[in-house]
């Protein structure tokens, strides 16, 4: 579904040294699997996925999906959704409208808009939540909001940077279990990133070890397990 061939991406540094960030051979996820990308702080996995929706160009190499090449198309015309770790929720805005804001921008009928609201409020557990204000959400529910108004467009990939992570563990051991079933359960295909391992494993189908730029290793929690390089 979406192929990653011979990318590469360097940046220029303020001294005129150019500092390579990203190397990926091959990279590939079927559609409706659940990839996770781990790996350390400044691996390159935020790189990756901006690369992927297209807020940055690679410097060479290409990037397809599901068989249309992504090279020089804008990120508003790739149909992904991408959901950040601080959320950016519109605090002015209650719940159906962060939900919403997605749909609106595709000029839906009112009725078609408020019958998708509906459907993910229930799917993420927020049915009678409609009018709430983002401040008066707990963290989680905060979560689950961000996460329908990434799924209300109906994204051909969904894409998460370490969206849990200003969350205790308690909370995002819980919400990861909520996450994959909802995934599951829509049926689209995502890449998620985050920096902890235990998070991986529970969250996977295939899990992308990243480490200076470079896949480490690739394959299913149980292949890594058996066979760690």
């Amino acid at each position: 579904m979406l192929h990653l061939e011979g990318v590469k991406k360097s940046f220029l540094e303020p001294n005129g040294h150019v500092l390579p960030i990203l190397d990926i051979p091959r990279l590939s996820v079927s559609a409706g699997e659940q990839m996770v990308i781990v790996g350390r702080s400044g691996c390159g996995k935020t790189t990756l996925l901006r690369l992927v929706a297209g807020l940055e160009q690679p410097d060479s190499g290409s990037i397809s999906f599901d068989g249309v090449t992504l090279d020089g198309m804008p990120p508003k015309d790739r149909g992904f959704g991408l959901m950040f770790q601080d959320l950016a929720l519109f605090p002015h805005m209650d719940v159906i409208g962060n939900v919403s804001f997605g749909l609106r921008m595709q000029h839906l009928e009112k009725d078609e808009v408020r019958q998708r609201v509906d459907e993910l409020l229930r799917v993420v557990d927020l049915t009678g939540y409609g009018h709430r204000k983002v401040h008066e959400l707990s963290g989680g529910e905060r979560q689950r909001v961000a996460l329908a108004r990434s799924l209300a467009p109906k994204p051909k990939l969904l894409m998460f940077d370490e969206p849990f992570g200003s969350l205790d563990r308690g909370l995002r051991e819980s919400l990861q279990t909520e996450v994959r079933a909802i995934l599951k359960e829509i049926g689209v295909t995502s890449v998620y990133v985050t920096h902890d391992r235990d998070e991986a494993f529970a969250m996977a189908d295939s899990i992308v070890i990243m480490d200076n730029g470079s896949v480490v290793q690739a394959g299913t929690a149980q292949d890594l397990f058996q066979a760690p390089r």
